[in-house]
């Protein structure tokens, strides 16, 4: 009986650990934040992001702004019409599965480096 009790524990915690994945938070920019100092289009390299993880934008809310865009909208740093947009200069937004795009919605700011764009993968199973 024990040992039974004992598997048992363990299978749920085995499921756990392979559908339950925390999402991670990453601060975009590091500690520069959403800038131009640094080109955002080089700041995901070298990451995994996964399906459901999470960005954070920090910004000076007078001078830039984040909008979730398609790739027509990052490559010709437009927003079409019923994108999201955000300017509180802390903005926490979740990524889906696939292409996310983002950029400032002023298109010489998004010219100048402040735009992005990340493939987030299906959470690989935990063990």
């Amino acid at each position: 009986m024990r040992k039974t009790i004992t598997m048992v524990i363990l299978l749920v915690l085995q499921f756990e650990a392979i559908f339950l994945r925390h999402p991670a938070t990453y601060m975009v920019g590091d500690d520069f934040g959403w800038d131009l100092v640094i080109d955002m289009e080089t700041w995901p390299v070298g990451k995994t992001f996964y399906a459901g993880d999470f960005l954070v934008f920090k910004y000076d809310e007078q001078r830039f702004d984040v909008a979730i865009v398609d790739r027509a909208g990052h490559d010709s740093c437009s927003v079409s019409p019923g994108a999201q947009v955000f300017d509180s200069g802390n903005d926490k937004i979740q990524l889906v599965f696939g292409a996310n795009y983002f950029i400032d919605t002023e298109a010489d700011v998004c010219a100048g480096g402040m735009k992005m764009a990340i493939n987030a993968t299906a959470p690989p199973p935990s063990v």
